[in-house]
């Protein structure tokens, strides 16, 4: 798949019903997964205060383009998730815009987050 990359985070905050119980987790990490995005699940992208986190990596195109990974935070409700796998379907980072509303859930980790993660 030649296509963004998604990174999810679901480790110590992210993806845990003790944080976020109003939020099915599974159900979006599966809607994630049918969507048109590879998709890599870690244990922790350091950025516990923002969670859901998820990371949009673009696509070789979007990366020719001058796109970097997108970081995303707050990702917690059905719409938030349908607007990223809209996205993602639409190119990604370098290839289309964001739905407007996700430019509130967009954030910038440091450099050290950035490199753990190797995004």
């Amino acid at each position: 798949m030649s296509g963004p990359t998604l990174t999810v985070c679901r480790g110590c905050c992210c993806g845990r019903a003790e944080k976020h119980p109003g939020t099915d987790h599974r159900a979006q990490l599966t809607a994630f997964q049918r969507g048109a995005a590879r998709v890599r699940v870690v244990d922790c992208l350091d950025a516990c205060e923002r969670s859901n986190v998820v990371v949009v990596s673009p696509s070789p195109a979007g990366r020719a383009a001058g796109a970097r990974p997108v970081w995303l935070g707050g990702i917690l409700d059905d719409e938030t998730t349908g607007d990223v796998l809209q996205w993602v379907a639409d190119g990604g980072p370098g290839i289309a815009d964001p739905p407007d509303f996700l430019d509130l859930q967009v954030f910038s980790p440091s450099r050290r987050v950035r490199a753990e993660a190797e995004l």
